[in-house]
């Protein structure tokens, strides 16, 4: 098994949101905020060459929204899903399986884009099988209105119409190595891909953990439908985490690919954090 970091470039969400009801001054020091209150975040895509297969886990928020829903979020860099894609030797061709943790924009709008003429959308893997859950999927194309702005139909009904669309049920997996922790704190059924690499577990945290700043338990984003139950749900992955020592690589942390946790005293505390590469051998 191989594993690349796919860099998709960066985007700006309000720095409240993201924290929830954590003061700015303590945020503030960790990623601090521009004149109009945004912090910078990434969007950390993940590729598994595994067998013969070809797994890319999210999509970034892709290039086909106008000008205005890009001026809302800033998105600014030089890295590209697909740029990123080739810079690992692959093609878009390549991609056996596109696993979406869930459907919010900024995890699945790099999965759709318009052909050539611009006159339809398809998806981006032509060859690639979708993967989602279908309880996660009737709560996206039916959207509650907190909610909504942040799933897309153009993002994701031509999954569907394509027939490249198929669901993982809860307690099983497609792959031989890589298991998943379904979580409903942030989103109904968010799936949490833990991929068995060698010796060692890598938990792609999606937005239960969107970055290495969101480790103590309080630090939940205002976006969260149910906080209470994403506050159990770090509970146990993290206390997971730090007794199996997995690694917990971050879609979102502007900095920091991935982190080791420890029990301290004072609660889960980070051990160490850095690249992927500090942590895989």
């Amino acid at each position: 098994m191989n594993i690349h970091i796919i860099d998709t470039g960066f985007f700006k969400l309000d720095g409240g949101a993201m924290f929830g009801v954590v003061p700015k001054s303590l945020w503030n020091r960790h990623n601090p905020a521009d004149e109009k209150n945004l912090c910078t975040w990434a969007m950390r895509c993940l590729l598994i060459e595994d067998g013969g297969k070809l797994i890319l886990i999210d999509t970034g928020l892709g290039n086909k929204q106008d000008q205005k829903f890009f001026g809302h979020y800033d998105l600014h860099g030089d890295a590209s899903l697909i740029g990123s894609i080739k810079n690992c030797g692959y093609d878009v061709t390549d991609i056996t399986d596109v696993v979406l943790t869930h459907l919010h924009f900024d995890h699945v709008g790099g999965a759709v884009r318009y052909n050539p003429d611009g006159s339809q959308l398809l998806p981006t893997f032509p060859n690639a099988v979708y993967w989602s859950n279908e309880a996660h999927w009737e709560w996206a194309v039916d959207p509650n209105p907190r909610e909504k702005a942040s799933f897309l139909k153009e993002n994701i009904l031509p999954l569907q119409e394509s027939g490249q669309l198929k669901f993982i049920e809860k307690d099983q997996s497609p792959f031989s190595n890589i298991a998943f922790i379904h979580v409903d704190g942030h989103t109904e059924q968010m799936m949490l891909p833990v991929i068995q690499y060698k010796d060692q577990k890598i938990i792609y945290a999606a937005d239960l953990l969107p970055s290495s700043y969101h480790i103590p338990l309080a630090w939940i984003m205002s976006y969260d439908m149910r906080p209470l139950v994403t506050m159990q749900e770090k509970q146990e992955v993290l206390q997971n985490a730090a007794a199996e020592k997995h690694i917990i690589l971050f879609e979102h942390d502007p900095v920091f690919e991935a982190a080791v946790v420890e029990q301290t005293e004072k609660g889960i505390a980070i051990r160490e954090r850095g690249a992927l590469s500090t942590f895989i051998s």
